[in-house]
């Protein structure tokens, strides 16, 4: 593992990502933090939750790097670098992705950048805050008679814009949960008005499994306005689709049942 160089050890350059789940400390996995144990560097994103620093050496360098929707105080160009940068002078990196690292992470683009230097590098998998943060608030994005399957989009594209999978998802009878979407949400919404499903149960989760939690909980006609009730804004996820009927929250808005029963 470690090689002398003019009397300095060096250590021989890792690299690891790793997913830190949804936002709560404890929903990270046992091999994660293993990782973070025998980190020489451990650069983390902006929705990491800081806790998870203590599990790092004291004498680890401990570098934020931003990257969440709307905050680029790296770019990932730069993040690459600095990753490379500190493996080669430090040895083991430990990149802390918040959610799955392969979820909207970007993880992929940084696992080549580090082949390119020919650094080894491994995946250790998060709990994606896309399946987590609704099941945390019992909402199950399959369950039987209400849904088969789920799609997990994208709010924003690279280029700004609204991924065009978001028009088919909205089509489709599937649970649809958006990422990085709340600032668009007036125009998703617009988007499942147009396919007909002004009536589909709808929620928005700010910061979801952390004490900053908020809930909002409508159907596609209201959650616009329901979010600004509950100043819900980012890091949020939006979820679609019948399941949203089994929080309970849904379940006891008489707006809602008056609402589905004229359908």
């Amino acid at each position: 593992m470690m090689q002398e160089q003019t009397g300095k050890i060096i250590k021989k350059p890792t690299i690891t990502l790793v997913g830190a789940g949804p936002g709560d400390a404890e929903l990270i996995t046992l091999k994660a933090i293993k990782a973070l144990n025998t980190a020489d560097v451990v650069l983390y994103d902006a929705l990491v939750n800081e806790e998870l620093l203590e599990h790092a050496s004291e004498n680890a360098v401990k570098v934020y790097v931003g990257k969440r929707s709307g905050d680029h105080s790296y770019s990932q160009e730069t993040v690459n670098k600095l990753m490379v940068d500190y493996a080669i002078n430090y040895g083991h990196v430990v990149r802390l992705k918040g959610g799955d690292p392969f979820v909207f992470g970007r993880g992929f683009e940084e696992l080549e950048y580090a082949a390119s230097y020919h650094i080894p590098a491994q995946v250790i998998p998060g709990i994606s805050s896309a399946i987590a943060v609704p099941e945390l608030l019992q909402i199950p994005v399959t369950h039987r008679g209400l849904s088969e399957s789920f799609w997990v989009v994208t709010g924003t594209t690279a280029d700004g814009k609204i991924s065009n999978d978001l028009y088919e998802a909205a089509r489709s009878k599937a649970t649809v949960v958006v990422l990085m979407g709340i600032h668009k949400l007036a125009e998703i919404v617009e988007i499942f008005k147009n396919a007909g499903k002004h009536t589909l149960p709808a929620a928005a989760i700010q910061s979801g499994s952390t004490i900053n939690e908020k809930v909002a909980v409508g159907m596609v006609e209201t959650i616009v306005e329901h979010v600004k009730e509950n100043n819900i804004t980012s890091p949020a996820l939006l979820i679609f689709g019948e399941v949203v009927t089994l929080h309970s929250r849904f379940k006891s808005t008489s707006e809602i049942h008056d609402a589905i029963g004229t359908k």
